[in-house]
């Protein structure tokens, strides 16, 4: 048996709610141009991620937004505050901002200057994750009836030449700059990438996951299919928690992977028990 309180189940994930809106910018720090895109959080508190053009590794950001007033603050290697961007007067619509980029180790500054693009119907959106050599953008395409911009491919780009070297359909919702997650996820030691797609009822959601092909050079679908899967790199095995109906039923799980394809090793069913006042474990048709 595993005693569980349903309003854990009740929760939403922090993957699943964290894009409320998203702004992209081009500009400069000094006379070096950078790509900017900000990401909505709430309560006045800003995630975000921009990079160097000519670097094209993206650094990312956290700040707040208090009373007109804007400011970044950029990590060092280690996590620790390096430097700030800040922008006196922010209007997220307006179509220029100036600010200034300061170090805070040596108090050195430079001008910042932001502009908002036209915005193309087909556009990249930066995202905050990235691999050694290359970097990812969202395509987001206008759609009827639709509030916010949706995303049709994912690119994966060279860093230095913003070279695009692979761009993969999709068709997931919009996560702004945390869409794509870099992992290991068949275990081979080289880095695959995996794309939100979808977040359903409590905390149950859904990704899509690419592995590298050493031979071929490229990512490739996976086909993996789960609901919330965790991968345990120490273990080597995957594992799915599917929750429903308030948290009044649990699917667990376990896989491991075969030829890059997932194996059931074993799965487990647990429903609530009102006299016990906890998930009881069933069998496994009990929850289909």
């Amino acid at each position: 048996m595993i005693k569980y309180s349903l309003a854990i189940f009740c929760l939403i994930t922090l993957a699943a709610s964290a894009a409320r809106g998203q702004a992209a910018y081009v500009g400069t720090v000094g006379t070096a141009p950078i790509e900017l895109t900000l990401n909505s959080v709430g309560d006045g508190e800003l995630a975000g991620v921009y990079l160097y053009t000519k670097i094209g590794t993206p650094i990312k950001l956290s700040g707040r937004l208090k009373q007109g007033a804007l400011t970044l603050t950029e990590p060092d290697a280690h996590g620790k505050p390096a430097a700030t961007l800040t922008v006196a007067s922010f209007a997220a619509g307006a179509a220029r901002l100036t600010g200034t980029w300061r170090s805070l180790a040596t108090g050195r500054q430079l001008p910042l200057v932001l502009a908002r693009p036209s915005q193309p119907a087909q556009h990249g959106l930066l995202q905050a994750e990235a691999l050694k050599d290359s970097y990812f953008k969202m395509v987001l395409v206008g759609k009827p009836g639709k509030d916010e911009d949706q995303p049709t491919a994912v690119q994966l780009l060279e860093k230095k030449t913003n070279r695009v070297l692979q761009q993969l359909p999709v068709e997931v919702q919009p996560m702004g700059i945390y869409s794509v997650q870099v992992g290991d996820y068949n275990f081979d030691g080289l880095p695959d990438f995996s794309v939100f797609e979808s977040t359903y009822a409590g905390p149950n959601t859904t990704s899509l996951y690419y592995l590298y092909d050493p031979a071929r050079q490229r990512y490739v679908a996976s086909g993996y299919e789960g609901t919330s899967l965790k991968f345990d790199p120490k273990k080597r095995r995957v594992y799915e928690h599917n929750s429903c109906c308030a948290g009044s039923s649990v699917i667990n799980v376990e896989y491991k992977v075969l030829n890059n394809k997932l194996v059931t090793l074993a799965r487990h069913c647990y429903r609530w028990d009102e006299k016990k006042q906890e998930l009881v474990e069933r069998p496994f048709s009990a929850c289909q």
